[in-house]
């Protein structure tokens, strides 16, 4: 009930309504034709004991006619009895008859008219019914027409009401996707007109902040590009070799640092797709290999080469990435590389993380005793393996770290 949406909850409700309604109607209809039947039938014993009890007493004409209005029933006139009386053999139905030893009256049905025959010595009188029609069924029946179309208009109105939340929900998603200049607009000023404001306000900010960031991140990177190239030039010139291994050294990660900047921008913007080909998983190590700045006699290759259809780039630089890690906090011992069908592996030596994965994935986040880098290393992973169609999974075994690229179940 909790997932269910709105839409499906009104169209229950209404559903429901609509049903109790019908049920409604068929039980008043039920109840109201077996109390018409009983209605009837006390009639017809009414008219029979009266009439063949005032007959007994050989009424006169007054007497008579008082009967007549009082039961209201109508004789048939002399020119009428005839045709009547044929109608009846021809096409009435007996739906009454009662006798005994001082008369007898029967009831029939001729169409939509009612006819008394009432037989008693000299007495033979053909009385036709004229008591009004019973309106109830037609009654219930309009109004549960009426209601029904009361129900169905507010029905409709409100489906109308909540219409705009659909067109919303699309504007959303295409933002949610990478449509940046989407523009969330609505013409009334209810609750659904200032939910849609308020998300047409946050995309305004988003993208100022958007803007605002890539261009922080440019002007950064620009200037940042320039006092170290000279400071790596200058370098050159230092003779004392200890000294210059790490200046070097600080340089090239100054230098690492813009070029993990520049990807992550690269990476975040909504419209970016990698660029997807055939290659040889033998190809992308190699140039993984030929991205790092440490020491990759250390790292032990232990693969068995197969194809892969994803971005060649993209995916040397996230093993780059988990390789230059295993390096890093590995406690000086060897970076294995090796794969089982299409998950990749990368093992290092080490202590299990002290917080979870997702922790590591998040930019610049890294644990205390980890200082030696900047904390993008498995955020780029994790940006970039999502979108070749990987997982990055962790666990810790026998003393070893132990990071996989999984292909996602698609």
């Amino acid at each position: 009930m909790k997932n269910l949406s709105v839409s499906a909850f009104i169209h229950i409700l209404f559903s429901l309504a609509f049903l109790i309604l019908l049920l409604t109607f068929v039980l008043f209809n039920s109840w109201d034709e077996d109390r018409r039947k009983i209605a009837k039938f006390n009639r017809y014993q009414l008219v029979a004991i009266t009439f063949l009890s005032n007959l007994r007493l050989n009424p006169d004409k007054q007497r008579l006619a008082k009967l007549y209005r009082d039961l209201q029933l109508r004789p048939v006139s002399k020119k009428g009895f005839e045709k009547v009386k044929k109608e009846i053999e021809s096409k009435g139905v007996t739906v009454f008859s009662s006798g005994s030893l001082i008369g007898r009256v029967r009831v029939f049905r001729v169409g939509e008219k009612y006819y008394f025959y009432v037989q008693r010595m000299q007495y033979n009188l053909l009385l036709e019914d004229i008591r009004a029609k019973d309106y109830n069924f037609q009654i219930a029946l309009g109004l549960g027409i009426f209601l029904i179309a009361l129900l169905l208009l507010l029905y409709f109105a409100i489906l109308r009401k909540l219409s705009p939340l659909k067109r919303l929900h699309r504007q959303i998603q295409r933002f949610a996707q990478g449509d940046m200049q989407v523009r969330i607009d609505y013409a009334y000023d209810d609750e659904i007109g200032k939910i849609a404001k308020s998300f047409d306000d946050a995309i305004v900010r988003i993208n100022r902040l958007s803007q605002s960031k890539n261009l922080f991140m440019r002007n950064l990177m620009h200037e940042l590009k320039t006092p170290i190239t000279k400071g790596r030039i200058a370098v050159e010139m230092v003779e004392d070799a200890a000294i210059k291994k790490v200046l070097v050294r600080a340089f090239d990660r100054m230098n690492e640092l813009i070029n993990e900047l520049a990807e992550i921008e690269r990476l975040s913007l909504q419209h970016f797709e990698p660029d997807f080909e055939y290659v040889m998983l033998s190809e992308i190590v190699q140039e993984a290999l030929e991205l790092l700045i440490g020491p990759s006699e250390r790292i032990k290759v232990e693969i068995r080469d197969i194809p892969l259809t994803t971005d060649k780039k993209l995916m040397a630089l996230a093993l780059k990435n988990l390789l230059d890690n295993g390096i890093k906090y590995g406690g000086g011992a060897p970076v294995m590389l090796r794969n089982h069908a299409k998950t990749i592996e990368v093992v290092s030596q080490g202590e299990a993380l002290e917080h979870p994965l997702e922790y590591y994935t998040e930019p610049f986040s890294q644990a205390e005793k980890r200082s030696s880098g900047f904390g993008l290393g498995l955020y780029i992973v994790h940006t970039i393996v999502e979108k070749l169609g990987y997982k990055l999974t962790y666990r810790h075994e026998a003393g070893e770290n132990i990071f996989a690229l999984v292909p996602s179940k698609r």
